[in-house]
């Protein structure tokens, strides 16, 4: 990824208004592909929406768009085309053809991303894997760009098409990092055992809502905390002591929309630390738009891991950056949440939410206190729980 704006990619990002996503919506999914170019190290210029009910088949928008935005990219020294939704292999080959320029989907995009960001050897080995399977169906001769990574002596067979040999080295590679991610994840699973006899509290939530500030605001650690996407992607496990009861927290990868299933396949064992967690503490991003698409998200996300019928303490953060919209007093339709306070929202919330909740700003440390009494409240309650002879700790 390039620091110096000369050397950026100059990015458009192309969305559609359907059915199922309206105007609003679709504008805000593209917001967050924006925030999702720059995390990147790109430079988003323009977003071009259309209304379909369904995306075209051949192009993903239809052919007047395309010609739309070929031009716009030809006048304007654009490098690369970005989708909102996943695209196959004959749409990338044929978009591309038409626009005369790289064109990547969602899913390649936060690979990338994933790539960047992965700092152990862990978390690369993971995001490696994911890399190769979202490759594997979408190869169209990248034999030059392996043959770099592997060296290909031997590999290809006299009358052999590049294609099937590039397509064979992808499958022995995901192989062995397959054998790799096993021998890592026996190692972790000691790990976790070694851990037992103390309470195991998750940190989960949408990405950049707040959790690795979170950490290091009670586990008075440095964990790696900034205001772009996907900041964190290896779980941080630190011994938290919050009155005179010890537990061990975790901060985990963050989730968002459309995650692509390769990610989620490999990133299992990273999300096993929440699997296995006594209690989840869910953070959200209160100053969102769209926080509860962002809750629905992470929600269905625990589900598909299993995980959704724990204890979970609802956190809404980034109270310091909410705002509101006042209505006019003229105004006789139902006010949408974007016109309730943050008093009237906390009401609403407090009641919805089955689970102990609690507003904070984690930067702003508004809160705090009453946020660790109902970590301790919980964790106490489950050391009992499970602990029921080891309870001289409270």
């Amino acid at each position: 990824m390039n620091t110096t704006d000369n050397n950026k990619e100059r990015a458009i990002l192309i969305g559609l208004i359907t059915l199922k996503q309206n105007k609003e919506k679709a504008a805000l999914y593209l917001e967050e592909l924006s925030f999702l170019v720059k995390t990147a190290g790109g430079i988003p210029v323009r977003h071009f929406l259309q209304k379909l009910d369904m995306p075209d088949p051949r192009t993903y928008v239809g052919s007047g768009k395309i010609a739309e935005i070929s031009s716009f990219i030809s006048e304007n020294n654009i490098n690369l085309a970005i989708f909102d939704d996943e695209l196959s292999p004959s749409q990338i080959r044929n978009i591309e053809a038409a626009l005369k320029c790289r064109v990547i989907d969602r899913n390649n995009l936060i690979l990338d991303i994933f790539a960047y960001r992965a700092r152990s050897s862990y978390a690369r080995t993971q995001v490696e894997l994911a890399q190769y399977q979202y490759m594997l169906p979408r190869l169209t001769g990248m034999w030059t760009h392996l043959e770099k990574q592997q060296g290909g002596i031997g590999l290809k067979g006299p009358g052999e098409k590049e294609i099937e040999t590039d397509r064979r080295v992808i499958k022995d590679r995901i192989t062995l990092l397959k054998e790799k991610l096993k021998k890592i994840d026996k190692q972790k699973i000691t790990q976790r055992k070694n851990r037992s006899g103390m309470i195991r509290v998750a940190l989960v939530g949408y990405t950049n809502a707040g959790k690795s500030t979170i950490m290091n605001l009670l586990s008075k650690s440095d964990v790696f905390a900034e205001d772009k996407l996907f900041a964190t992607l290896d779980t941080t496990v630190r011994k938290v002591v919050i009155g005179n009861l010890p537990f061990l927290l975790s901060d985990t990868v963050g989730f968002i929309r459309k995650l692509p299933h390769a990610l989620i396949e490999s990133f299992k064992s990273t999300l096993d630390e929440v699997f296995e967690a006594d209690v989840l503490i869910h953070v959200v991003d209160i100053s969102h738009a769209e926080f509860e698409e962002q809750m629905d998200v992470v929600s269905q996300t625990l589900a598909g891991i299993k995980a959704n019928d724990k204890p979970v303490i609802t956190v809404f953060n980034k109270i310091d950056n909410y705002t509101f919209v006042k209505k006019d007093e003229d105004d006789l339709t139902a006010p949408d949440k974007k016109n309730l306070t943050l008093e009237e929202l906390q009401q609403t919330w407090m009641g919805k939410t089955s689970s102990p909740s609690i507003f904070i700003s984690a930067t702003k440390k508004t809160h705090l206190e009453e946020f660790k009494t109902l970590i301790y409240d919980n964790v106490k309650t489950m050391h009992a729980k499970l602990y029921p002879y080891n309870n001289f700790l409270y």
